[in-house]
């Protein structure tokens, strides 16, 4: 079963993941599964964003068509 996150946490373990890569604080052993992960979690967060201005330009323009009438 896929595990379910939201933008919020995909977004902040992405941020602590890049963190402890940047201060050395990633075994090599490690690298290639936080390396993964972080994939992983940047596709969570852009299909997120994709999504969230999808429904914003929807929005928008069901009140430009009601502005009109």
């Amino acid at each position: 079963m896929a595990e379910k996150i939201n933008y919020t946490e995909a977004f902040e373990e992405l941020q602590e993941i890049v963190s402890q890569i940047e201060e050395g604080e990633i075994s090599v052993d490690e690298l290639s599964e936080k390396v993964k992960r972080a994939a992983m979690l940047i596709k969570v967060c852009r299909q997120k964003l994709t999504s969230t201005e999808e429904d914003v330009n929807k929005i928008l323009k069901e009140l430009d068509a009601d502005t009109d009438d």
